[in-house]
């Protein structure tokens, strides 16, 4: 069964966007594209990137992909979402490891600062990867989770 994978991407990585479904779906995995669907140039990051959040954190897909023009805001903008652990990734190490270590379930991409050779590259580690879940991988993450329970306070 093909993987699911949610994408999402203000104006600043619409076009990337496109390019990123059409290249997963070749790969053979099963896209949901969460927006924007049209582009428009006043858009806002978080408004696109809280449904595909919100997705990963229910289980309705197994990885998320977000591009902004620097990822910085939508990696800002998910981590805000209980379940998601999202980080801004520009290098294959670390979108392996994020999965690996980190158990990392949505990858966030510069439309304007990763080129489409590189970013293809970056989502091939990203969806590779599996979590390693070793004792030591396992007690950091449960810190990160009450983290979340005990936000606020």
């Amino acid at each position: 069964m093909a993987m699911k994978i949610g994408v999402a991407a203000d104006h600043a990585g619409f076009e990337q966007k496109h390019d990123l479904i059409n290249k997963l779906t070749e790969a053979g995995y099963a896209v949901h594209d969460y927006g924007a669907l049209v582009y428009d140039p006043a858009d806002d990051y978080p408004d696109i990137i809280v449904p595909l959040a919100h997705a990963v954190a229910n289980k309705e897909v197994e990885r998320g992909i977000a591009v902004c023009g620097s990822g910085v805001g939508v990696s800002i903008a998910a981590n805000k979402i209980r379940g998601v652990r999202a980080a801004l990734i520009t290098d294959t190490y670390s979108a392996r490891q994020g999965v690996e270590h980190d158990d990392m379930n949505l990858m966030c991409l510069g439309g304007r600062v990763v080129g489409p050779m590189l970013m293809w590259e970056l989502v091939h580690a990203f969806l590779q990867a599996r979590y390693e879940g070793s004792e030591r991988f396992e007690r950091r993450l449960q810190k990160v989770i009450a983290l979340e329970d005990h936000s606020g306070q």
